[in-house]
Formats: C-alpha cells, sequence, structure tokens
C-alpha cells in the first residue's frame, strides 16, 4: 500500500482529524529560534535556587527545558519558566511560518464535514493567535494546548490526545491525529487514535514507521490531496 492509499484510507472513515500544531501547521519559531528561547528559560532559571545542570545549557529545545524543571523544580519555579515560554511563543507566532499545504489541510477537512482540532505541547494562547492571525479559527473546532506548568501532561503523555477526542464528542479510534515527532506518534498509539507520520525530514520517515504510525507522509500535500478526493 502506497503512502496516498493508506492517508486516503485514514481520511475516508470520515472521524475528527487531530493536528499537532508546530509542524503540520507552522513552523512556530522560525523567526524567533527555539535554541534562543531555551538559553533565555535557562538564564531565568539561574537566577532562581535551583541548581541547573551545565548540560541544560545545551539543549535546543524550550519544552524538554521545561520537562527538566518539571521533573527537577518546585512548583513555583515551573510556574516561573511556563510562563516565560508561554509569553516567548506568543511573540514567536508573529513570525511564524507556514507549512506547506497546512492550511489547505485544514480548510478541506471542514469542506468535507470532518471536525477539527489542534493538539500540541505549544500553549493555547500561541495556537489561537497563529489561527486568528491566518484567518484559520473559523475551521478549528477545538483547541488543546499544553497544561499549564504540568509539563507531564504533555505529549507523549496521551492525555490531551484523549481530551481532543472528548472535545469533538469523537470516540478515540475514530479521530485521525497528524504529527511530526515521536512524541506525536507514541501518545496516539497510546490513545488508541490512528496516526498520520509527517516527516519533514528525511531521517523521520523510518522512525515513524518504526514506532507504529499507520501511514508516513513527507508533505502536508499528501493529505490535503486525500481530502479533496473526498470533496
Amino acid at each position: 500500500m502506497t503512502a496516498a492509499d493508506g492517508v486516503a484510507r485514514l481520511l475516508a472513515r470520515n472521524g475528527p482529524l487531530l493536528l499537532d500544531f508546530d509542524g503540520p501547521v507552522c513552523s512556530i519559531f522560525a523567526g524567533y529560534p527555539a535554541p534562543v528561547i531555551a538559553g533565555e528559560l535557562v538564564s531565568l532559571l539561574r537566577k532562581t535556587d535551583l541548581a541547573v545542570p551545565e548540560m541544560l545549557a545545551d539543549e535546543p529545545d524550550p519544552l524538554e527545558v521545561l520537562r527538566w524543571v518539571g521533573a527537577n523544580g518546585s512548583t513555583a519555579e515551573i510556574v516561573v519558566v511556563e510562563e516565560a515560554l508561554c509569553a516567548a511563543e506568543l511573540r514567536a507566532v508573529a513570525t511564524a511560518e507556514p507549512t506547506a499545504f497546512g492550511r489547505e489541510v485544514i480548510v478541506a477537512a471542514r469542506q468535507v464535514g470532518l471536525p477539527v482540532a489542534i493538539v500540541s505541547n505549544n500553549s493555547a494562547g500561541a495556537i489561537s493567535g497563529y489561527l486568528a492571525t491566518h484567518r484559520l479559527s473559523p475551521h478549528v473546532s477545538a483547541i488543546v494546548g499544553r497544561a499549564f506548568a504540568d509539563p507531564g501532561q504533555m505529549k507523549p503523555n496521551p492525555a490531551p490526545i484523549l481530551q481532543a477526542a472528548r472535545s469533538l464528542g469523537a470516540d478515540p479510534s475514530g479521530c485521525v491525529l497528524v504529527g511530526d515527532s515521536l512524541a506525536d506518534i507514541e501518545g496516539a498509539r497510546a490513545a488508541g487514535v490512528p496516526v498520520i507520520g509527517y516527516a519533514n525530514r528525511p531521517h523521520k520517515v523510518a522512525r515513524f514507521a518504526d514506532a507504529g504510525a499507520d501511514c508516513v507522509v513527507t508533505s502536508m500535500g499528501a493529505i490535503a490531496d486525500a481530502l479533496l478526493i473526498q470533496s
């Protein structure tokens, strides 16, 4: 079965479409790079009483900095980093780069009657801001962003994916998730949600297949095409 056949088969189930945000919809940190934000969070942490290891200074992903604080810091320290990350994400959406065919997927899904939800480890406020700026808000039925100051609830924890399904009144097994990370693939599998891996880097193709993605695409255009065929 080709990737196109796999996508068409999954979407023909006519269940809700759940989309990760950073990757399938846009590159949120295109103009405000993730390593810069991660460095700012580490600098903020060094002003607290928490002993910050040197290795954290080399962490390029701000979400991983938040995870580290969640595992090692106090509630107050987690809140400090969470608030700073939320603010940084809100600034980042102003220079976020739309993913090719990401908009087309959202609009086409709604045109064929599939509810769309965004389920992301990014903050709901940043997601809402991006959707409003790009006139996509009317096409998205639900947004499930990062649980505030509770990084343990981020994907691959299945909780946000299950919450997205509930918000649409859908059985998880009837939904389809599109994600571009192992956390998306693993979270979807744990939630019992079929998953399309969006491999926006060549090395991800085999990795997603090995992780159990139902199918893997290298362009969101493959999903848009499958939806247009249904219209």
